[in-house]
């Protein structure tokens, strides 16, 4: 949801069981060995499925049609530990990370888009390693790292933007149902980043009251939401407003130019996460970024979803939710060794931070999950939503301590 109000860069990307990718002498990458990794546009083969913890080194070779990329990602398959891209086909390049004891996933993205093709699963064992290398090389490495998980979830929310359009657009409103909720849990772990390019978030995603109070056109998701959970005569908006005043269902010429319209904003959105512009954004604010990036997305929760405001008509609220708190979390995590390298303060503050997402977490879990689907937000009670409001709070209070811990 965006309220009226300026947020920092969300940074998200990597565990805290992860020592940042390049933190290691190069004279160290050598002895592990390298692994031979072969991309094409339709697979992607890793020439071993295990490793010993430590240096990792990928030689990935694109003998594909296609630039491509290739992931090493963590155990949830979301975040992501290292990335080799911009692979142009019959070219080269070595990807290096320090990598724990674990369970991880490899993955190629021919083309950049999509969900890419061959995710295998991939084994560490062995003891776990500690980084070298100064705060500095450590920053650097935490804002690639989360520079490679926003392009890689707007790589994935392009093409499901398109094809929810196509079924909105030809009037397969079942189908745009179904896919609405998850095609906006990309868009939703990394909103604060269109949050920052001016217009473009309130074309993605106003609200309509938002739009009416700012006196600008409504587009985007939630203009499509209103037509395809078409309200009843006497639905009332969120704002207390007739649902009818102003407003009417769309007809095929308008739909076509509300989809158009969505498509050409994440393309937008596309392009500048894949620029130079983008990358000098998120070296201005370092690990401070990372930290308000945790804290921003935490209150798009508590701001909107928690209370049921942000998917008036489907009732999906809960999958936004999650994705708010999933990037928030990560953002927490990748901050999460600056923080406890403060001292003890650090070390508590990490405690109870960790210990807040973990109670939220197993609360929003007893009403489903971003893979198999949530309960609609009107079926919560009374009870349920003071539950959710309260962890929220719980976890805002220490959260928003963080970033003064980690400039300390």
């Amino acid at each position: 949801m965006t309220t009226h109000r300026t947020l920092g860069v969300l940074a998200v990307a990597g565990v805290a069981a992860l020592v940042l990718a390049g933190c290691v002498a190069k004279r160290d990458v050598a002895a592990t060995g390298a692994l031979a990794v072969t991309s094409t546009d339709s697979a992607c083969e890793v020439s071993d499925s295990s490793a010993t913890s430590g240096t990792l080194s990928f030689d990935v070779s694109n003998r594909g049609d296609q630039i491509s990329e290739f992931y090493l990602l963590a155990e949830d398959g979301l975040r992501i530990v290292g990335e080799a891209e911009n692979i142009a086909p019959g070219a080269s390049r070595t990807l290096t990370v320090v990598a724990q004891p674990g369970e991880y996933f490899t993955l190629c993205k021919p083309g950049m888009v999509g969900e890419g093709v061959g995710k295998a699963g991939f084994s560490v064992a062995g003891d776990r390693v500690e980084a070298t290398g100064d705060d500095a090389e450590q920053n650097q490495q935490a804002v690639d790292l989360y520079a490679a998980f926003v392009k890689d979830q707007v790589e994935q929310l392009l093409p499901a933007v398109e094809t929810f359009v196509t079924a909105y657009e030809s009037g397969d409103d079942d189908a745009a149902k179904t896919q609405f909720p998850n095609v906006r849990a990309y868009y939703e772990r990394i909103e604060p980043i269109a949050e920052s390019l001016g217009d473009l978030d309130p074309r993605i995603d106003f609200r309509e009251v938002d739009a009416v109070a700012d006196g600008l056109d409504w587009t985007g998701f939630h203009r499509i939401e209103k037509d395809l959970w078409v309200p009843a005569e006497d639905a009332l908006n969120a704002d207390g407003a007739s649902a009818w005043q102003d407003w009417a269902p769309s007809t095929p010429q308008e739909r076509a130019a509300f989809g158009d319209q969505l498509i050409a904003d994440v393309q937008e959105l596309y392009d500048y996460v894949h620029s130079a512009d983008f990358q000098t954004a998120l070296e201005s604010q370092g690990a401070a970024g990372l930290s308000n990036g945790a804290i921003a997305l935490l209150d798009e929760v508590a701001t909107g979803k928690i209370s049921g405001e942000e998917d008036w008509w489907s009732g999906s609220d809960l999958w936004d939710f999650a994705a708010n708190v999933e990037g928030s979390k990560m953002a927490f995590s990748l901050v999460q060794p600056f923080a406890e390298s403060k001292g003890d303060e650090g070390g508590a503050l990490v405690e109870q931070i960790d210990s807040g997402y973990a109670d939220l977490e197993a609360a929003l879990a007893v009403h489903g999950s971003l893979a198999d689907g949530f309960v609609d937000y009107n079926e919560l009670t009374d009870a349920d939503k003071r539950e959710l409001t309260d962890l929220i709070n719980a976890l805002a209070e220490p959260l928003s301590q963080l970033t003064v811990t980690v400039l300390g």
